[in-house]
């Protein structure tokens, strides 16, 4: 009677955990920070960007349409894309992030930083039968700009940024450890920081921004870590997905002296498909030369 009793007391909490993942599988939030630098003090007005990371293939609404519509609403002036938009695997079609990223094409510049998914899938083209490489190639078509160890400039008033996407070593993306960056890696795939500029570094890999700081980054987009999958209060993120309990940087706005990172929760899931308090989200970043007291989340 007692254990009957017990488990009828732990099946009401069990149903609603259940619930909220499911819910939490198929809804996203928009969440908006405010980034603010003396290197963006000659900007004549505050510029706001869409930055996107871990899709994973996810669909919202047909083609899409409920995740457009937010972007839209967002109104930026550009989106950056943190990678992992697919699935790197060989039963998984590339279809569903073709056809989002192409759709952004025709309303937005997109500059696209590739994650471990279109990485590996870029560098083992025959495992993956070449598909990375039609998957660019089409979205070199619609007009999006790969960021592939290479750098793109804008100019806004009288600021210069420096968009940068980054591909750390494959190693790094190892289980169970962290395996340390080796020395001048980053160097050697995309040369030394400006000074001058303000250098937005996009980097999947949250594990190593230390390393992104040295090198010279203002701002470090990165994702990967599906903001920890569970999230306990003051925003710890419970395990990354090489397994590493509580990482550091699991999802979020962290400001490092005069230097900020942002850390995208994602979009979709892949393998573990649990998301719980911790929803998926579209980030906003508004950029200014102004200070801001606090950031906005919505």
């Amino acid at each position: 009677m007692y254990l009957k009793t017990l488990l009828s007391a732990a099946a009401l909490p069990a149903v609603l955990l259940g619930m909220e993942i499911f819910r939490e599988l198929h809804h996203f939030r928009v969440v908006t920070y405010k980034i603010s630098s003396k290197k963006l003090e000659g900007m004549e007005k505050a510029m706001k960007l869409v930055f996107l990371s871990d899709l994973h293939n996810q669909i919202y609404g047909k083609g899409n349409k409920r995740l457009l519509q937010k972007i839209r609403e967002a109104d930026p002036a550009l989106i950056l894309i943190g990678g992992d938009m697919l699935v790197g695997r060989r039963d998984r079609s590339y279809q569903p992030a073709l056809s989002f990223v192409t759709e952004l094409s025709k309303l937005y510049p997109v500059y696209y930083a590739n994650g471990n998914h279109e990485q590996r899938m870029k560098e083992w083209p025959g495992v993956y039968q070449d598909s990375f490489e039609e998957y660019k190639g089409a979205l070199l078509e619609a007009g999006v700009h790969f960021l592939e160890n290479d750098s793109q400039e804008l100019l806004c008033g009288r600021a210069r940024l420096r968009l940068t996407g980054l591909e750390i070593p494959a190693e790094c993306y190892s289980h169970f450890k962290r395996i340390p960056m080796p020395d001048g890696a980053i160097e050697e795939r995309i040369g030394e920081a400006r000074e001058a500029d303000y250098e937005i570094l996009l980097a999947h890999n949250p594990a190593y921004v230390k390393e992104y700081l040295a090198w010279g980054a203002d701002l470090v987009l990165s994702g990967h870590l599906h903001g920890g999958i569970v999230r306990f209060p003051g925003g710890i993120g419970a395990i990354s997905p090489s397994f590493a309990l509580f990482p550091r940087y699991s999802g979020d706005h962290y400001r490092e002296g005069e230097k900020d990172i942002v850390v995208s929760k994602g979009l979709g899931v892949h393998t573990v498909c649990v998301r719980l308090f911790n929803p998926a989200e579209v980030v906003v970043l508004e950029l200014s030369g102004s200070t801001h007291d606090k950031d906005d989340a919505k």
